[in-house]
C-alpha cells in the first residue's frame, strides 16, 4: 500500500505546494492577480474535466497502468518548467500536472479498494486519506521553503523527482490488477448509477467536507487577521485543521471496519461537525479560529474514509475506477464551490454570513444521509 499512499501524498503536495506559493513566485512568472487566478484554476479545471475519463480508462486497461502513466506524466510536466524556465511554459506545466493528477489519483483510489478485502476498506482509505492530509499540510510549508531557497524552479524540480520516485516504487511494488469483464453500459445506465443514493450520498458528503476544508483554509486566515492575529497564529490555525483531519481519518476507518461506527450516521456526524466549525468561525478572536479549525478538521477527517469505503462497497467492481473518478469530480466541485459560496455571501454582507451560509448547507446533509441510509460497506462477490 505504500506506493499508493505516496501517490495520494504526491497529488496533495503538488496541488497545495504550488498553489500556496505561486503568489510568492518571481514577478516574471506571476505578473498579476488575474494570472495567479488563471494558474490556480488551470490545475483544478483539468481535474474536473479529466478525472472521470481517466477513471473509466483505468477500468478498461487496468488501474496500475494508468497510475504509472499519470505519475510519469506528472514528473515530466514538472520537469518541463525546470528545463525551460519560461513564464509561458509555466501554464503548460501546470496544466500537465493537473491532467496527470487526474490520471493517477482515481487510479490509486481504485487500487486501494481492489487490493484490500471488504473488511479492511475503512482502514485502507483511512491510511490513504492520512497521507493526503499530510501532503496538504506540508505543501504550503515545505513549498514555501523551497521557493525561498531556489525559486519556483526548485519546487517543480522536487515535484519531478517525487513523481518519478513514486512511479518507480509503484512499478516495483504494486501488483498487476487486471481489468474485470464489463457488460455494456449506456449513458442512461451510467446516469442511473450516479443518481443512486449508494453513490450520491457519500459523494455529496465528500463534496461537503471538501467545501468546508477549502473554505477553512482560505478564509480562517482572513478572520484571524481581522481579529488582529499575526501570520504565525493564523498559519498555526490552518495547520490545526489539517492535523485534525490527518489524525482522525485512520481512526475513523478502523472504527468502521470494527463495526463501532456505521457509515450513514458517521457521514451525518461529520457534516454536522464541519458545520459547527464554520459556525465557530463566526466567533471573534483566536478561540473562534482554533475551534473552527479543529471541528472542520475532525468533520472532514471523519467523512473522507467513510465516504470512500461506502463508494467502494457499492460500486460494481469492474467500474471501480469510473466510480472513484466521478466521486473525485464531486470533491473538486466542493473544493471550488465552498469558497465561492462563502466569498459571494461575504461580498454582499460580511464574512460571518458567508460562514453561516455554508454551515447551513452542510447541516442539511445529515437529513439526506439519514433518509437515504447510505449502506455500510459489505462484502463483494
Amino acid at each position: 500500500m505504500g506506493p499508493l499512499y505516496a501517490a495520494g501524498f504526491t497529488t496533495a503536495f503538488g496541488a497545495h505546494g504550488i498553489a500556496a506559493n505561486l503568489g510568492a513566485a518571481d514577478a516574471d512568472a506571476v505578473t498579476s492577480l488575474l494570472v495567479l487566478g488563471g494558474l490556480l484554476a488551470l490545475y483544478d479545471g483539468a481535474e474536473v474535466l479529466l478525472k472521470p475519463l481517466f477513471g473509466t480508462l483505468a477500468d478498461r486497461v487496468g488501474a496500475r497502468l494508468v497510475l504509472l502513466g499519470g505519475l510519469l506524466a506528472f514528473a515530466a510536466a514538472s520537469a518541463l518548467y525546470v528545463a525551460v524556465d519560461s513564464p509561458g511554459w509555466l501554464w503548460a506545466a501546470r496544466l500537465g500536472q493537473g491532467a496527470a493528477a487526474s490520471a493517477f489519483s482515481p487510479s490509486a483510489s481504485a487500487l486501494v479498494s481492489r487490493l484490500n478485502p471488504a473488511a479492511k476498506q475503512g482502514r485502507a482509505f483511512g491510511g490513504y486519506g492520512f497521507f493526503k492530509s499530510v501532503g496538504y499540510t506540508l505543501g504550503p510549508l515545505l513549498g514555501g521553503v523551497l521557493v525561498w531557497a531556489g525559486g519556483l524552479r526548485l519546487l517543480f524540480a522536487v515535484l519531478a523527482v517525487l513523481g518519478a520516485a513514486v512511479a518507480a516504487w509503484a512499478w516495483a511494488a504494486v501488483p498487476v490488477v487486471p481489468p474485470l469483464p464489463r457488460r455494456r453500459q449506456t449513458v442512461l445506465d451510467l446516469a442511473r448509477r450516479l443518481a443512486d443514493p449508494v453513490f450520491l450520498v457519500p459523494t455529496a458528503a465528500l463534496a461537503g467536507a471538501t467545501a468546508a476544508l477549502s473554505a477553512g483554509v482560505g478564509f480562517l486566515p482572513v478572520s484571524g487577521r481581522a481579529a488582529g492575529l499575526g501570520a504565525v497564529a493564523t498559519g498555526a490555525a490552518v495547520s490545526v485543521l489539517a492535523a485534525c483531519a490527518a489524525v482522525v481519518q485512520p481512526r475513523a476507518g478502523r472504527a468502521l471496519d470494527a463495526g463501532r461506527l456505521r457509515a450513514g450516521p458517521g457521514l451525518g456526524a461529520g457534516l454536522l461537525l464541519a458545520a459547527a466549525g464554520l459556525a465557530c468561525a463566526m466567533l471573534p478572536g483566536l478561540t473562534g479560529v482554533l475551534l473552527a479549525a479543529a471541528l472542520i478538521g475532525i468533520g472532514t477527517g471523519l467523512i473522507t474514509p467513510l465516504g470512500f469505503a461506502v463508494l467502494a462497497a457499492g460500486a460494481p467492481k469492474e467500474r471501480l475506477g469510473q466510480t472513484m473518478g466521478a466521486a473525485e469530480l464531486g470533491r473538486e466541485l466542493g473544493d471550488a464551490g465552498g469558497p465561492l459560496l462563502v466569498a459571494a455571501v461575504a461580498s454582499a454582507a460580511t464574512l460571518a454570513y458567508g460562514y453561516a451560509a455554508l454551515a447551513v448547507l452542510l447541516a442539511l446533509g445529515p437529513v439526506l444521509a439519514l433518509t437515504r441510509r447510505a449502506p455500510a460497506p459489505r462484502a463483494r462477490s
